[in-house]
């Protein structure tokens, strides 16, 4: 695991249906993300914000809210992604809402293809992502980025990278799915998108999930986690804009994230659609922090190592 970390603080809320996640990466700052992951021997450096359009909260058009704002995020926050990974540092984008991720893993995929690494995408998440224009009538780009990146969309936000499709949906594990539209459920199962959701979980356990999940990692992967907080039952991460009650537990997250951390594989991160307005004393980005602790090393079991 690289041992020299990048925060990359990305404040917008274009792609989301309620306005907050802007504020999400001083509220993990707050947190003390830096603070933590130091005590851990990594060395943190801080990138700041990077700049994008404002949102400008318009009604959709042609399928797609605020299309040319998202496409300039996403590009800004590829370059940033990118420029850390050939520098040998680990990206962690701070964000912002999920639309984000088209930005960030289009980034990871593109630095794959130049070093001959094998990508692997853990989408941590209640929803599935895998929305198109013609499937939501909300516009919101936060609901499409894993679609996206497959593919499928407008060449504006699929060739972000200039690479289209960025990746193939065989790279992706879903974890803790538990909403997803009858019309985006179609098009999950032909792009053939593996998905652990929560009544596999529930059925199977996290370990056998994240064993499952894992499977197949060797010297050659770039593991890459994006990880939407409202992966996590709201009842202990109130935080965030579209809460999906059963979702995964904390003991449970926490051994999600000490299994990751587990493989020595993790390599970029995206942490997401955490929102202050939405959150009660800052404890959602207290609990992301502690997690995100967890995917570097933090462990709660009284093992030898």
């Amino acid at each position: 695991m690289q041992k020299v970390l990048s925060l990359i603080g990305a404040p917008t809320d274009i792609g989301a249906g309620a306005r907050g996640a802007s504020m999400g990466p001083e509220a993990l700052r707050v947190a003390g993300l830096a603070a933590v992951l130091e005590i851990h021997g990594l060395q943190v450096v801080d990138r700041g914000n990077l700049s994008g359009p404002t949102n400008p909260w318009l009604p959709p058009t042609e399928g797609y809210r605020h299309l040319n704002e998202v496409v300039a995020w996403n590009q800004t926050l590829h370059e940033a992604v990118h420029a850390e990974l050939a520098l040998g540092r680990m990206p962690i984008v701070l964000g912002g809402d999920h639309c984000l991720g088209l930005g960030s893993i289009s980034a990871v995929a593109r630095h794959c293809r130049e070093r001959g690494k094998q990508l692997r995408v853990l989408w941590l998440d209640a929803h599935a992502d895998f929305n198109t224009a013609a499937l939501t009538p909300s516009g919101n780009i936060h609901g499409m980025p894993v679609a996206l990146l497959c593919g499928m969309g407008p060449p504006a936000l699929t060739g972000i990278g200039g690479t289209t499709p960025a990746i193939n949906a065989s790279v992706v594990r879903q974890i803790g799915i538990r909403s997803v539209d009858a019309g985006e459920k179609r098009l999950v199962h032909q792009a053939g998108l593996e998905v652990f959701d929560m009544r596999y979980i529930d059925e199977m356990g996290m370990r056998h999930t994240m064993e499952q999940a894992l499977q197949g990692l060797d010297d050659n992967s770039h593991l890459h986690v994006s990880f939407d907080v409202d992966f996590l039952d709201p009842e202990i991460a109130p935080g965030v804009g579209t809460t999906v009650p059963g979702g995964p537990t904390y003991r449970e997250a926490q051994l999600c994230m000490e299994m990751i951390a587990d493989t020595g594989r993790l390599a970029s991160l995206d942490v997401m659609e955490l929102n202050p307005a939405l959150d009660v004393r800052n404890r959602t980005a207290v609990l992301a922090v502690d997690l995100i602790e967890s995917l570097f090393g933090k462990s709660t079991l009284m093992r030898k190592n």
